[in-house]
């Protein structure tokens, strides 16, 4: 199997890891009848996805930074692939505790997804579709979006 291949397949996984996370969120917003009430870190990954669209539209219509290695001709600065799939799995990460209390399985699940961003990476530059930059970039925008998230997703102490 192609390279491209292989990282278009992460790239839907990453989707459907959200899709579970939204039906997590649709549920608990429908029977706890209040969106107030849905788990602050659900909520939280609209911010990470809002971001993300919002750099991959600069980047892809307004300021385009260089063209695939292919020669496509098509932007590539930064690897979207890359961004979404490292954002989508490190926000993961962090909320995996909280609703797997099994500790070695939420581990073993860490270790996949770190190994799937991985894979992500290096694929979109094995498959001469992204210069080495661009997936740098795709991971620097990754764990500002996930930085950014885990503030926001934080819980508060009660007594705050």
């Amino acid at each position: 199997m192609e390279w491209d291949k292989i990282t278009d397949i992460i790239l839907i996984a990453s989707f459907g890891v959200l899709a579970v996370l939204g039906i997590l969120g649709l549920y608990q917003w429908v029977t706890r009848k209040s969106i107030k009430k849905v788990d602050r870190a659900l909520l939280a990954m609209f911010v990470p996805l809002a971001l993300m669209a919002a750099v991959y539209l600069f980047f892809d219509k307004v300021w385009i930074v260089n063209t695939r290695p292919n020669g496509s001709g098509e932007a590539s600065f930064p690897s979207t692939h890359t961004m979404v799939v490292a954002t989508i799995f490190l926000c993961t990460v962090f909320l995996l505790p909280k609703y797997i209390k099994q500790k070695a399985l939420y581990i073993a699940l860490d270790i996949l997804m770190f190994g799937l961003i991985t894979l992500t990476a290096l694929g979109r530059v094995f498959s001469n579709m992204h210069w080495p930059t661009d997936v740098a970039a795709g991971l620097i925008f990754a764990a500002v979006f996930a930085v950014i998230y885990f503030v926001i997703a934080k819980e508060r102490k009660k007594n705050e």
